[in-house]
């Protein structure tokens, strides 16, 4: 673990293993904190705070930019690592660690844009000043499935803000967030600034994270129920928090789009590391004069997705995290079965051959999903994509909207008045129009209802890590 500027074992000695999915080996081990280890590293981010607040924005962006240029330098390390550690395949995994670079430059720049305001009153002898200011130690709870992007989309803007942070990552991918806190350490973090408690067991650091008085703000990505839990006991100690929970996107295909062109864009955006993204598509809404012609396009498409080990070339859908994350996917199919659905193309684990010691499930289409259905309205996070048809165009959206998620949806159509009215209806943070990549370091992130509070990235990003303070100056 890394506090105080220092790495050092858990209080208790302990360690636990790390694997590696796509072959169950172990790659490494990790200290196996707990509550005491998350105490001493508040401690030290409390005690760094009021320096680090007091450093200028341009020191603070220079130190991001420094970092950009470290783990731009060691992309090709940090890429295989995670695809050691996390399973997906290597080109997706180059291309997270540019995408999490991509943060630290876009909130090297937006420390310098950090600013203040006179305000008017109706007194001639008053003069009111607003500025912003860093909120003080920040606790981070980051994911496996997005191993460095999650760390840096959290470390950027907290750290360009002025905050100190106590970081505690996904267990099943700790060397990743090790790796990481090495760029930053290297690129000139202060001692204190930063801090990483990693564990077995994540609960207990929870706690103290949202117990702690010292600790100003929660911010937490994964899953739904967690964030909950978490935001409800962050509550009580009035900390702000911001969470990036699950999703159940839609994906709408309009009478009036290119079919072929929709189905070549839902295949690749749904089987994006393996199916566990937040953003991923799960119901892929199809007008019916479109389904033939979609679905013959979407099976072929995926009949050639390669599943295997990601250092293996022309893999596109690596191992899930766990086994319960394919006994999930695999309930969800057989319950879709039941009920009616056809599998045209995949539907069962892999664990055959190179997939005996892995977590592996089959590129997967199942078509005639109904509203009866599991897939229909829980969240997959896996490699299957359920096809709807409907008929009125007019009853899509509610269709679409009929979820307490709200992070992502994708609606394809070639006519502009049809995408704004879609654009403006559908009850979701981000909407990609034709578009199966509408996200950037430089736009914000972030879900509507059970999918979560606050935006990441863009200039919403840093002002989740500010606060605003007025000052009334009597002449």
């Amino acid at each position: 673990m890394f506090i105080a500027g220092a790495w050092v074992e858990a209080e208790s000695g302990k360690r636990f293993d790390v694997t590696n999915p796509a072959t169950g080996e172990k790659i490494g081990e990790m200290p196996d904190g707990a509550a005491g280890d998350a105490q001493r590293a508040i401690a030290a981010a409390d005690a760094a705070f009021a320096e680090w607040a007091s450093t200028t924005a341009h020191e603070r962006s220079a130190l991001l930019y420094r970092a950009w240029q470290l783990m731009t330098e060691r992309s090709s390390d940090l890429a295989e690592l995670m695809t050691l550690e996390q399973g997906k395949p290597l080109k997706a995994s180059n291309f997270e660690v540019k995408y999490a670079a991509d943060f630290l430059l876009w909130f090297a720049e937006e420390a310098k844009r950090v600013n203040g305001q006179w305000l008017p009153s109706s007194r001639r002898d008053q003069r009111f000043l607003s500025i912003r200011q860093p909120v003080g130690v920040v606790a981070a709870v980051t994911p496996w499935n997005y191993p460095v992007s999650m760390l840096t989309r959290k470390m950027g803007p907290a750290l360009a803000a002025g905050c100190t942070m106590v970081l505690k990552p996904a267990e099943a991918t700790p060397l990743c967030a090790k790796a990481v806190f090495e760029v930053l350490v290297d690129a000139g973090i202060p001692t204190g600034v930063i801090n990483m408690v990693t564990a077995l067991d994540p609960v207990p650091i929870g706690e103290v994270f949202t117990s702690d008085p010292r600790v100003k703000k929660l911010t937490f990505t994964g899953s739904t129920a967690v964030g909950k839990k978490l935001a409800g006991a962050a509550a009580s100690n009035l900390q702000r928090v911001s969470v990036e929970l699950g999703g159940h996107a839609p994906f709408i295909v309009y009478p009036d789009a290119d079919p072929v062109h929709a189905a070549k864009g839902a295949a690749a955006l749904k089987f994006l590391n393996s199916g566990q993204a937040c953003i991923s598509p799960n119901r892929l809404y199809v007008h019916e004069s479109l389904a033939e012609a979609f679905t013959e396009t979407l099976v072929t498409r995926v009949s050639k997705v390669k599943a295997g080990s990601g250092f293996v070339d022309g893999v596109g859908v690596g191992p899930l995290v766990n086994d319960a994350a394919v006994a999930k996917v695999e309930n969800q199919v057989v319950d879709a079965r039941a009920k009616g659905a056809e599998v045209p193309v995949g539907g069962q684990r892999l664990t055959d051959g190179d997939f005996a010691s892995g977590h592996f499930f089959a590129p997967t289409v199942v078509t005639g999903v109904t509203s009866e259905m599991l897939i229909s309205h829980e969240e997959t996070f896996g490699p299957v994509a359920p096809v709807l048809t409907y008929d009125d165009p007019e009853e899509v959206i509610a269709l679409a909207n009929n979820t307490s998620y709200g992070l992502a949806a994708y609606v394809y159509t070639r006519d502009i008045s049809t995408a704004l009215r879609a654009f403006e209806a559908l009850r979701f943070g981000i909407i990609g129009i034709n578009d199966v990549n509408p996200t950037s370091a430089s736009v914000p992130f972030g879900g509507m209802g059970d999918s979560g509070l606050g935006r990441e990235g863009g200039h919403e990003g840093i002002d989740e890590y500010l606060e605003t303070k007025v000052g009334g100056f009597a002449l």
